[in-house]
């Protein structure tokens, strides 16, 4: 599996050349040039694993220049120790076929926890495999929930810095609280004047500023980024929508032929995307 851009398809990479990059260079998306196929006899044997096990076999695909053991290294350093029992996604039942997925177990009880917790091990490994860059600065855009969660994970991260926008009047006082206190070497936060569009706005064209590349080169600098814009941001997300499915096969609920409707409360659409 390659990925490609959605604004240039002769763009061919690999997943950690785009993890690494965030972005492609014409302002496209990278995207797989293919959907992994998982059998009924796959899903039926993941029911049967934990979390982890789960994240490892829906990843392997998509990271096609990673092998095992860094796949199993990210994923265990993620989710090891940094979620309330090791279980980063439960499955709650309601009533009778209505289940509620619970995604606010992680550090800032954030459901984009379950993504930026492992996109640092993710852009690690990428960074030495895809460049010669000495250093990685990942770009923010943020309302409220990414920044922190971002923070949290990239904090202190060797070979990276971290800068977030977040609309000064657009975030809750928690958020801002969050964000402006946060601790660490390597991070830096700002708020701007607008709203998350033109804080988005404004990291998409640093990451095409002919300029601002050029510095980057000279400073041995690349740019990356943490939102939903970067596929190692999107992919651990998908994670947790087929671990949902998995547990309604445990729990022997009846999955009716025509599958299963997800309901997700989003906002930029990244996590309905995963969901798709």
């Amino acid at each position: 599996m390659f990925y490609v851009s959605t604004r240039d398809k002769s763009v061919h990479i690999t997943a950690s050349g785009a993890i690494a990059q965030g972005i492609s260079k014409e302002g496209g998306l990278f995207v797989p040039s293919s959907l992994p196929k998982f059998s009924p006899e796959d899903f039926l044997k993941m029911a049967s694993m934990n979390y982890r096990q789960r994240a490892i076999t829906v990843l392997t695909p998509f990271l096609n220049d990673f092998t095992a053991e860094e796949i199993d290294s990210c994923v265990n350093g993620a989710y090891c120790g940094t979620f309330d029992q090791d279980e980063p996604a439960p499955m709650v039942s309601v009533k009778d076929n209505l289940n509620v997925l619970e995604l606010w177990h992680g550090p800032t009880c954030a459901f984009k926890d379950l993504a930026l917790q492992l996109l640092p091990f993710l852009l690690t490994v990428s960074a030495k495999k895809s460049s010669d860059v000495k250093k990685i600065v990942i770009l923010v855009a943020t309302s409220g929930d990414t920044g922190k969660a971002a923070l949290e994970g990239f904090c202190d991260v060797d070979g990276t810095e971290i800068i977030v926008f977040y609309p000064s009047n657009g975030v809750s006082p928690m958020q801002k609280l969050q964000m402006d206190t946060q601790k660490g070497n390597n991070v830096h936060v700002f708020a701007i004047e607008g709203n998350f569009d033109d804080a988005q706005n404004g990291v998409k064209k640093l990451f095409t500023d002919p300029e601002m590349i050029q510095k980057l080169n000279d400073a041995g600098l690349q740019f990356s980024s943490a939102n939903s814009i970067n596929w190692g941001r999107l992919a651990p997300q998908i994670v947790y929508y087929v671990s949902a499915y998995c547990d309604l096969l445990s729990k022997h609920t009846p999955i009716p032929e025509d599958g299963i409707n997800v309901v997700v409360p989003t906002g930029n659409f990244g996590n309905i995307l995963a969901a798709y």
